[in-house]
């Protein structure tokens, strides 16, 4: 079964107890249907919780969630996802991703994208896909379950860290992105160059920045505990950027990498 992400999701990383709750309800209410949580964020019987007060259609709800690293083992992994489901009150998950490699390959790519798709067959989720994994993660991902397999990889994406050369990786093998941190913490409001571009177009820096990925068909996922900006956020869809606007974003890579915990994160490309 093909699936599609949709192009806006929210994200839930920080977000705790009743902030993310709200967080959730307020992003359904203006038009979210995409909703991303992992298993450490710690959050997702809040998040199950706020999509089942919603009011809103399961089958209108689009919910990604993350397998954690001390559920990658063979034995660990469905057990894991079951207890998932439970906390997010649903009884199948649109999109399972492995978060981040085992660190150190301590567990197998192959032991872990073999579990996941076993929970792919036992119906627990629509569709599986990645998070984090370099290039050559990556390339023993596909050689277990196949390219097809896998719907997405997920990777830090911002104009200051624009990772061409995994995206490149990726696109040449046919598997989406979705840009996560999209907005660098807020960073990009404070950035000359998306400010110049916005005032061009009318609009916000980080709606600069979120049109920047959708441009090159990323999908987001950023998150806001603030109604009116979860509202800003989602209405992008309408910025067409130009050449120019492009390229003068291109400019702005440095390598500022935000999620790179030590111990946890790979040797990156």
């Amino acid at each position: 079964m093909s699936i599609t992400i949709p192009q806006i999701g929210l994200g839930t990383f920080r977000l705790q107890g009743q902030v993310v709750i709200d967080s959730v309800r307020n992003g359904i209410e203006v038009g979210y249907r995409h909703i991303d949580t992992a298993q450490i964020y710690g959050n997702e019987a809040e998040v199950g919780q706020a999509m089942a007060d919603s009011g809103v259609a399961r089958d209108e709800l689009f919910v990604t969630t993350k397998i954690w690293i001390d559920n990658l083992a063979h034995d660990k992994l469905l057990p894991s996802l079951k207890e998932s489901l439970h906390k997010l009150r649903l009884e199948q998950l649109d999109l399972t991703l492995i978060h981040w490699p085992s660190p150190n390959d301590a567990v197998a790519v192959e032991e872990y994208m073999a579990a996941l798709a076993e929970a792919k067959a036992a119906g627990l989720t629509k569709a599986i896909g990645v998070s984090n994994f370099t290039n050559a993660h990556l390339q023993r991902a596909i050689a277990t379950v196949g390219a097809a397999e896998i719907a997405t990889q997920q990777v830090e994406i911002h104009p200051f860290l624009q990772n061409r050369k995994v995206v490149e990786f990726a696109r040449n093998l046919g598997i989406h992105i979705t840009a996560y941190m999209p907005l660098a913490y807020g960073k990009v409001m404070q950035e000359p160059v998306l400010a110049r571009i916005a005032e061009r177009h009318r609009v916000n820096p980080a709606q600069v920045a979120l049109a920047w990925s959708l441009q090159q068909g990323f999908a987001v996922i950023p998150s806001s505990t603030k109604r009116a900006n979860l509202e800003s956020n989602l209405d992008v869809r309408g910025i067409v950027l130009t050449a120019q606007d492009m390229a003068e974003i291109a400019t702005l890579e440095r390598n500022e990498r935000l999620a790179n915990p030590e111990g946890l994160a790979p040797h990156w490309d």
